[in-house]
């Protein structure tokens, strides 16, 4: 209603009330939006997270291995030029072997592992 006298405007109190119920619906409404986005990306970074624990595991399991394979080849390498006869140099080639194969199995169950665990890990957090 406009009072004629004074030029002023009044809002009928059905129209405040049904106003304030929207503002407050809109508030509702927007609120659920937010959490349901912070819950989106805190699912999101938990995901991220595991995916990246479990990439960090695995490299340095990896730089780890390469670094005792080239120890292992480096002292290889120094027991066969210390060798007497071309008997000790065929000895040490077939310890080193075996012992390269035992070790590079070792190391491929050790990544298996790591995997599985990682993609456990991950399954569990949604991802």
């Amino acid at each position: 209603m406009v009072n004629a006298g004074m030029g002023s405007f009044q809002v009928p109190p059905e129209m405040r009330a049904l106003a304030e119920r929207s503002v407050e619906d809109a508030k509702r409404a927007f609120d659920g939006f937010i959490n349901a986005t912070r819950q989106a990306v805190s699912t999101f970074e938990g995901h991220a997270a595991a995916a990246q624990a479990g990439a960090k595991d695995m490299t340095q399991k990896a730089m780890s291995f390469a670094e005792r394979n080239v120890d292992a080849s480096f002292e290889f390498a120094q027991k066969l030029v210390r060798a007497k006869d071309a008997e000790e140099v065929t000895r040490l080639h077939a310890d080193y072997v075996r012992a390269q194969m035992e070790a590079l199995g070792e190391q491929a169950r050790e990544l298996g592992q790591a995997a599985a665990k990682s993609a456990a890990a991950q399954r569990r957090s949604g991802g």
